[in-house]
C-alpha cells in the first residue's frame, strides 16, 4: 500500500507539472503568426482518472487501464472569460470522443473537465464521431457540425475499412448539455461541414465538402455553400463551389472549410486545408481566403500557396505531415488563436491579429497557377525592392 501510494503521489505530480508548464512563444515567426514552443493539448494531458484505476485492491500495480492514444482536431470558443477547445480525444481502441478542455489564457494551461462530453445517439448509432465545428449562431444555440462515420452496409464481404461518413449535428446552450439533431441529408458523402454564424436570406448557411467517397473526393470540386431551411432536420438540395480545387497546387487532391469564418471590417476570413498527394502521401497544410461581408459565397481574395505547413517535430506522428485545424477564437482586442492539430497527434496554437490576417490575404500574391507567372511575381517584388 504503501508502493502504491507512492507511485501514485509521483504520477499525479507528474501530470500536474503538465499540466501547468508555461508556453512561450517561438522565435522563428514570419511576421504573420507566431508558433508556441509546447503542444496546448497532447494524450497525456489526459485526466488520471480516465486511464487509471487508483484502488489498490483492483489495481495493485498501477497499471494504466485505459489508454489515450492522441488528442487532436478541436473545435474552439470563448465562453465566460475561458478558452474552450471541444477536444478530438483517440482511445487506443481507435474510437474517437469529444471532451472539453479550458485554459485562462489560451496559450497553456488547459485542463479537460472531468468527463468526456456526453453526445446523444440517433436511431443509426455511430460508430466513430470526430473533427467537431463549432458555432455560436445568431440563433442563441452553439452547434457542433462533426464527422459521424459508420461501417458502409454495401461493402464486399471481408472489406472492413469501408465507411460512410455524414455530418452530424448537435447544439447546447451551456455546453454541458447537448442536444443531437439529425444527421445532415446530402446526395454526397459529407466530412467536413461548417455552419455559419448567421443567417443568409433568412436560413442557415452551411460550408459543405462534397465527396463521391469517404477518402477520395471524386468529382466534389472543393469547398461547398448551401443554404437550408431548418437546422433540425438540414437538408441540401443545392450546393455550388465557392472555393475550387486546382491543378499542381497545396489544394489539388482535397480541401475542406477548417473553423466557423470569423466577421470582419473587410469580408469574411476563412481558414480552410490543402490536400495534395506525393510520394511521401497526403500532405495537408492551412490556407486563408476572404470572402464578401453581404455575400459569404463571393470570393474577395486568396493568396497563393498555404498559409501553415506542418514544420520540425508537428511532421512526425500517427498520420504524418499533416497539419489540421477546426478550431479558433478571436478575443476582444482582435488577437487571434488559432488550434492546430499536428500529424493527428497533438493540438498546438498559433496566434495573430486580425488585422495581419486581412492584411496577409489582401495584400500577398494570388496564385497565377504556372512557374513563369511566379517567376513573374517575385521580379515584381524584387524591384520594387531595389527602388527603395
Amino acid at each position: 500500500m504503501i508502493e502504491f501510494n507512492k507511485s501514485l503521489s509521483n504520477l499525479k505530480a507528474k501530470h500536474d507539472e503538465l499540466l501547468t508548464k508555461k508556453n512561450e512563444k517561438a522565435d522563428n515567426g514570419n511576421g504573420v503568426y507566431d508558433r508556441y514552443l509546447n503542444p496546448v493539448v497532447t494524450a497525456a494531458h489526459a485526466p488520471l482518472q480516465w486511464r487509471y484505476d487508483f484502488n489498490p485492491a483492483t489495481n495493485p500495480y498501477l497499471l494504466e487501464r485505459i489508454g489515450v492514444n492522441a488528442t487532436l482536431n478541436s473545435g474552439a470558443i470563448k465562453w465566460d472569460g475561458r478558452y474552450i477547445l471541444v477536444v478530438r480525444v483517440e482511445g487506443n481502441d481507435r474510437k474517437s470522443f469529444f471532451a472539453i478542455a479550458e485554459s485562462p489564457n489560451g496559450i497553456d494551461n488547459f485542463h479537460f473537465w472531468d468527463e468526456p462530453l456526453t453526445l446523444p445517439e440517433t436511431e443509426d448509432p455511430d460508430t466513430n464521431v470526430y473533427d467537431m465545428r463549432l458555432t455560436a449562431h445568431e440563433d442563441g444555440w452553439i452547434y457542433g457540425i462533426f464527422c459521424s462515420e459508420r461501417k458502409d452496409p454495401a461493402a464486399p464481404v471481408g472489406d472492413l475499412s469501408a465507411a460512410i461518413a455524414t455530418a452530424g449535428i448537435a447544439r447546447t446552450k451551456d455546453l454541458l448539455t447537448w442536444e443531437r439533431l439529425p444527421d445532415l441529408k446530402t446526395k454526397s458523402q459529407q466530412r467536413n461541414v461548417v455552419l455559419h454564424p448567421e443567417f443568409v436570406n433568412g436560413k442557415y448557411a452551411l460550408y459543405t465538402r462534397p465527396q463521391d467517397g469517404f477518402i477520395d473526393t471524386g468529382s466534389g470540386g472543393g469547398i461547398g455553400w448551401a443554404l437550408v431551411d431548418d437546422i433540425t432536420n438540414a437538408e441540401v438540395k443545392e450546393e455550388k463551389i465557392i472555393n475550387h480545387r486546382h491543378y499542381h497546387t497545396i489544394k489539388e487532391l482535397k480541401n475542406g472549410e477548417g473553423p466557423q469564418p470569423l466577421k470582419t471590417k473587410k469580408g469574411w476570413l476563412h481558414l480552410a486545408h490543402g490536400v495534395r498527394n506525393c510520394a511521401a502521401g497526403l500532405r495537408y497544410v492551412l490556407y486563408l481566403y476572404l470572402t464578401d461581408t453581404e455575400d459569404p459565397s463571393r470570393l474577395i481574395a486568396e493568396p497563393a500557396g498555404y498559409f501553415m505547413a506542418p514544420e520540425g517535430e508537428e511532421r512526425v506522428g500517427d498520420v504524418s505531415n499533416v497539419l489540421f485545424s477546426n478550431g479558433w477564437i478571436a478575443d476582444e482586442d482582435e488577437t487571434v488563436f488559432i488550434y492546430y492539430a499536428s500529424s493527428d497527434t497533438r493540438i498546438h496554437v498559433a496566434t495573430s491579429t486580425i488585422d495581419k490576417l486581412l492584411d496577409y490575404c489582401l495584400n500577398s500574391p494570388a496564385d497565377g497557377y504556372r512557374s513563369a507567372t511566379s517567376v513573374e511575381t517575385i521580379k515584381q517584388m524584387a524591384a520594387k525592392n531595389k527602388e527603395l
